[in-house]
């Protein structure tokens, strides 16, 4: 299954999971509105495909909701520098992942047993916690790492718990672990000031210690992340197209000048006017002729090319070809138009398409890993640029009285996905987006 959740500003998030070695694909259909004008001229293919849609993947395991590097930290002692940093890298990213997943769990989950879910979670998260803290290095090569590391938790773990404490729904049957997750908070708070971890300016300002922790977390995902190389398609077969277009409209050109010559034998102002036009066509067929010849050539064919390296061993361990075109909503298939429910007035929408076949080798995954994690980061700042910043009054009555109220204009974007593992059928999934000119407001699945 995918998940898909909003981000800063205007991306979305789209996440999955490659558990096995067969090959992997990926439709991501993004249903926008027509009214927004939007078009090859207005935002070209290759320009958005470079500027909003970035891929990453990471390894990845959830069995138990923790991480599979445990015994590795019980033998720090005979690990170098470089590979307990690996370690702990791999520690601390399961943990996050974990704990963002079993948070959002817990509130999207069944209230019956929300509570029970709460406890678990908290003991789980304090238990990793604990036997992180258990085994400080002596080490300074070593001790650097592990306090960015330990910091990072220490404040990713109070931030999701305060998220949980704003979350929650009121009523007394929560009053506990209201409490309960305060006082972590406060522990895990009084912990970094007692490991003089952050400045007490950085402690003051909101935006400098995000921003630190920011960088926290890119140090503890560097060692964990497939590096990716991508590979523009097509440069060799353009070269020729754009031969052939010129040496066909060449051909044309030259018997048309030998006819001229013909009909015009001597050397007049008419003559040189017919060579004029002949020459000024052949600019314009000639550019026409090559579009139309590379349109035909890569029509349904991968654009892209993406390796993937293990960024600690630099082994290749897996390749992915990757599509973006727009497309017409009549022109799509009967599975996606049936999710899509697309009625007469949807039909005048923009559908923009994003697709990837991939293939994995995890016999080359790093020790103890199996499967990795991607996570396709979709940004819509370029749709927020062609939307109104306008509002409206609307009225209503209320308790007999007329009552107006001033709304935002906003637009509601289709995202639908297509994903299938080796011969298995299909899964595919709808969201809506509400978004303005200002930022996303809500994304909601659609059953």
């Amino acid at each position: 299954m995918i998940s898909v959740e909003k981000k800063d500003g205007f991306n979305v998030k789209i996440s999955r999971r490659l558990r096995e070695a067969t090959s992997h694909k990926l439709d991501i259909y993004l249903f926008v509105p027509g009214e927004l004008g939007l078009n090859t001229h207005v935002v070209p293919e290759s320009e958005f495909y470079h500027n909003a849609i970035h891929v990453k993947r990471t390894y990845y395991s959830d069995t138990h909701h923790l991480p599979l590097v445990h015994s590795r930290l019980a033998s720090r002692g005979k690990l170098s520098s470089e590979q307990y940093r690996l370690s702990l890298s791999l520690y601390a990213y399961q943990y996050v992942v974990a704990l963002e997943t079993s948070t959002r769990e817990v509130l999207n989950g069944d209230e019956e047993t929300r509570l029970e879910q709460l406890q678990e979670l908290v003991d789980l998260a304090l238990g990793i916690l604990k036997r992180l803290r258990r085994n400080t290095p002596s080490d300074d090569g070593m001790l650097q790492y592990y306090v960015n590391i330990d910091n990072y938790l220490s404040w990713a773990t109070e931030q999701r718990l305060l998220s949980l404490i704003v979350s929650l729904p009121p009523g007394e049957e929560y009053q506990s672990v209201r409490e309960r997750l305060r006082e972590i908070c406060e522990a895990e708070s009084a912990y970094r000031d007692d490991q003089n971890y952050n400045s007490s300016h950085a402690i003051q300002d909101p935006e400098r210690m995000s921003n630190k922790m920011r960088l926290l977390r890119r140090l503890i995902e560097h060692p964990v992340t497939l590096g990716a190389q991508v590979q523009e398609l097509g440069k060799g077969e353009e070269k020729l197209v754009k031969g052939t277009a010129t040496a066909i409209v060449m051909i044309f050109v030259t018997l048309l000048v030998l006819q001229a010559n013909h009909v015009l034998s001597h050397l007049t102002t008419l003559f040189v006017l017919v060579l004029a036009v002949i020459y000024a066509l052949r600019e314009v067929f000639k550019d026409d002729l090559r579009n139309t010849l590379w349109r035909w050539l890569r029509k349904g064919r991968p654009k892209w090319r993406r390796h993937y390296f293990d960024a600690n061993s630099g082994k290749l361990v897996g390749r992915q070809l990757e599509w973006f075109d727009y497309q017409r909503v009549h022109k799509l298939d009967e599975d996606i138009l049936a999710v899509r429910r697309a009625n007469v007035t949807q039909r005048e929408e923009i559908v923009l398409h994003y697709g990837s076949s991939s293939r994995m080798s995890p016999t080359r995954y790093l020790s103890g890993y199996e499967e990795v994690r991607e996570t396709l980061l979709l940004d819509l700042d370029v749709l927020s640029r062609l939307m109104d910043k306008g509002a409206h009054d609307v009225y209503r009555l209320v308790e007999g009285e007329v009552a107006c109220e001033t709304v935002e204009k906003r637009y509601l974007v289709n995202l639908v996905t297509r994903q299938a593992q080796g011969e298995r059928q299909a899964t595919i999934q709808r969201w809506k987006i509400i978004m303005n000119r200002s930022r996303i407001i809500e994304i909601e699945a659609v059953t």
